[in-house]
């Protein structure tokens, strides 16, 4: 089963809702209007929107596929002191550096929000760890890495 947040449920159900009921429409008819101006095989526009088309649908189909087969996470854990699933983690590595992450399920993760994905080597790590607790994360390149957990929120 794969896990998702409240949040990354309603932003994933609006992007799907905006590329089907907004974004593919509009594909439609520019792709209308730049068949209509005659031979395709050299139209850029209807090579371009043509492919646009064929992007969008595949989002719209990877988005239906992998909402249809979640389970959307929407209570705190009882133990707000301990990392779990949906947790804002503050953490401090050895030199002092401060970084805060939240575990989601990864059909939601985005990185430059600071999401990772439950999955991820530091997530792992982090699930079931208390606040002050020191954690070493080992990563994808065999290289270790030590956090102190500073704060959890929910």
């Amino acid at each position: 089963m794969n896990y998702i947040t409240q949040e990354g449920f309603y932003r994933l159900t609006e992007e799907l809702s905006f590329l089907w009921k907004t974004k593919r429409p509009e594909i439609v008819r520019a792709i209308s209007t730049a068949a209509a101006e005659g031979d395709r095989s050299e139209n850029a526009e209807y090579i371009y929107r043509k492919k646009e088309l064929r992007e969008t649908d595949r989002k719209i189909r990877y988005l239906e596929r992998h909402l249809k087969d979640i389970n959307v996470v929407r209570d705190k854990p009882r133990q707000q002191d301990k990392v779990f699933f949906g947790a804002y983690v503050l953490l401090e590595d050895e030199n002092g550096q401060q970084k805060q992450y939240r575990i989601v399920g990864g059909i939601e993760a985005r990185g430059e929000e600071n999401e990772i994905s439950v999955k991820s080597p530091v997530a792992q790590a982090l699930i079931g760890k208390l606040l002050d607790e020191e954690v070493e994360v080992l990563l994808p390149d065999k290289s270790k890495i030590c956090y102190t957990i500073l704060d959890i929120k929910y």
